[in-house]
């Protein structure tokens, strides 16, 4: 098989790249070791930056976002035991971010590329790249008993951090750099309305809390945890005890429980991989950075590594020109170190650190009531909120 871009991996990032390369008339083909429907049943964040949302619309994906999704124009940081809400349409000219699961931005891409007749194959075992320092990349991977081969222009890494794209570069070529957060979120989803129609980032002397949705009758609820804490040791009515004891007072009486489907714990860390091109193989996404949730930046970087490396392929195709892949890492990465500053330092500002002295605490104080006073402050945070340009 032949084609002219290989994408390893059918998440989000791949997914939009391969619709948005098909919509351009550029050939491709997005391998998966995993299957369609252990895909669609992954539960992950989904609040979008507005470049984010034009993507989806520009791979023709978006009608049930914009039907069913929740435009938001701000949120609450919470401390003190009152609401401190942050404008961000007021501060930002107008802009805003929409809430939308990103399960369900996933259904509409897959949806998208089959009836676009694009090739996805999904159950695809020991997917390798081959070659892709040279002129003729290709991929190899195990499909019905037999080795398959696919021969590529290029190779679009869109795997994960646990994918092989990343573990395929050699270790001389790339420079890591991680932070380990020393704490977890403990998260569940419910079907109950969210307590209030716009997040609210709480900080609390017990520790941080975030109250979010997936939609206007499901709601998703964090609550900061030591990396010791086990599953099995919470049961739902004990979280909402201790997400009830971190909000205000109203929003502690209003919120609505029911039993939980889905529960888990997320260690909170930063990494990044330097450079994001080798070759004819480009890391996109998660290959290539996480960051903590607390910004509501992952899948909105991989979004914008989407954007780089689809402006450069299409250059390649339409002029024969390589400059965009030239500059795909440079860019990508400019970015990516400007969400991951914002990440760590909304982290540092909501959460409680287990070795902060009485110092750091009133830092932290300060900050915060810096945040909600001063205009030009509340408006860095929205702007990097809202997303910042490509």
């Amino acid at each position: 098989m032949r084609t002219k871009v290989a994408i390893i991996g059918s998440g989000p990032s791949g997914l939009l790249l391969g619709q948005l390369l098909t919509g351009a008339g550029i050939d491709n083909v997005i391998v998966d070791r995993v299957g369609r429907d252990y895909i669609l049943g992954r539960v992950r964040a989904g609040v979008l930056e507005e470049g984010t949302v034009g993507l989806i619309d520009q791979a023709k994906a978006g009608a049930r976002m914009h039907a069913e999704g929740l435009p938001h124009e701000g949120f609450s940081l919470a401390f003190d035991g009152r609401d401190h809400r942050i404008d961000l349409s007021a501060l930002t000219g107008g802009k805003k971010v929409m809430v939308y699961g990103q399960t369900e931005m996933t259904r509409d891409l897959i949806e998208r590329r089959e009836a676009s007749g694009a090739l996805t194959v999904y159950e695809a075992a020991n997917v390798l790249p081959h070659d892709f320092d040279g002129l003729k990349p290709y991929l190899t991977y195990e499909k019905d008993g037999s080795t398959q081969r696919i021969d590529c222009d290029f190779i679009a890494g869109c795997d994960g951090f646990h994918g092989v794209s990343r573990k395929a570069v050699p270790e001389r070529s790339m420079r890591t750099v991680e932070k380990i957060y020393p704490f977890g979120w403990l998260g569940i989803l419910a079907e109950v309305p969210p307590v209030s129609h716009e997040l609210i980032y709480a900080n609390h002397a017990r520790g941080f809390a975030l109250c979010s949705m997936r939609s206007r009758h499901r709601s998703r609820y964090y609550i900061q945890c030591p990396l010791t804490e086990r599953i099995d040791d919470w049961s739902d009515d004990r979280f909402w005890d201790e997400l009830r004891r971190r909000l205000p007072a109203h929003h502690a009486e209003a919120l609505l429980t029911a039993p939980s489907f889905e529960k888990s714990i997320a260690q909170l860390r930063s990494f990044v991989a330097e450079p994001m091109r080798f070759g004819r193989m480009f890391l996109v996404g998660d290959a290539a950075h996480i960051v903590p949730p607390t910004g509501a930046k992952g899948l909105n970087l991989a979004a914008s590594d989407v954007h780089y490396l689809f402006s450069g392929l299409v250059e390649y195709y339409q002029d024969c020109s390589d400059a965009g892949i030239e500059v795909y890492s440079r860019l990508a990465l400019a970015r990516v170190w400007k969400a991951v500053r914002f990440s760590w330092w909304m982290t540092t500002v909501m959460h409680r650190f287990p070795d902060a002295g009485d110092f750091e605490q009133r830092i932290q104080e300060a900050e915060l009531d810096y945040l909600t006073h001063s205009r030009a402050a509340a408006t860095a945070l929205a702007e990097n909120y809202v997303g910042l340009s490509y």
